[in-house]
């Protein structure tokens, strides 16, 4: 890709809370000029994206190769999961579909709460793995955010895992705390700054 004022990228994803974190950290790290993001909507992609490994990594790989190899893009992908050390990493690569293919926030969460009932053992993580292919390349950015599982829901903000998961250094979970805080210690946050600061010394002026 040559040097223009504005590098195109699709973002494999149709998840809309991960494409409004990504959009604000643009704008709060003054990217937004540098970076035209689009969705799968705008190449007129509509099927299921693969997602066939048992890794964050592979499946962010995947995500992005097959969109940027079909449709002839430069694309990024990301891949997410909470690992919990007492269910031997679980939901991890599964964190999405954990209670079943039908990818229930609510269910998935709840099948976490009742498996850790009377673990003391509370600690886990969000792990998120950016993937870009870039010009027939690929670059990986990992971002991890240490904390733990709380016995029961608290607050209703933010997705996912959210309301159950405190942040180390905090003491409330992501479904309190408030997106600017959220923003700036998530595992996505850490993960996309990696990707940004790729981009801005491959690119910006």
């Amino acid at each position: 890709m040559k040097h223009q004022e504005n590098i195109t990228l699709v973002f494999a994803t149709r998840n809309r809370h991960k494409i409004e974190e990504i959009s604000k950290m643009l704008v709060t790290h003054q990217m937004e000029d540098l970076l035209l993001m689009q969705g799968l909507d705008a190449i007129g992609s509509q099927e299921e994206i693969p997602e066939t490994h048992e890794t964050i990594i592979e499946n962010a790989i995947e995500k992005a190769t097959y969109i940027a190899e079909k449709y002839q893009v430069n694309c990024f992908a990301e891949d997410s999961g909470l690992e919990v050390d007492a269910l031997d990493g679980a939901p991890g690569v599964h964190s999405a579909h954990y209670a079943g293919p039908h990818r229930d926030d609510d269910e998935n969460l709840d099948l976490v709460l009742t498996r850790m009932e009377g673990l003391k053992n509370r600690s886990a993580r969000y792990r998120t793995v950016i993937a870009l292919y870039l010009d027939g390349s690929i670059h990986t950015f990992e971002g991890t955010v240490e904390g733990k599982i709380t016995d029961a829901r608290i607050g209703s903000g933010g997705f996912g895992y959210d309301p159950i998961f405190i942040p180390d250094g905090y003491d409330t979970t992501f479904g309190v705390l408030s997106p600017e805080i959220k923003n700036k210690i998530s595992h996505r946050y850490v993960a996309t700054q990696k990707f940004l600061t790729f981009l801005r010394g491959k690119f910006g002026t």
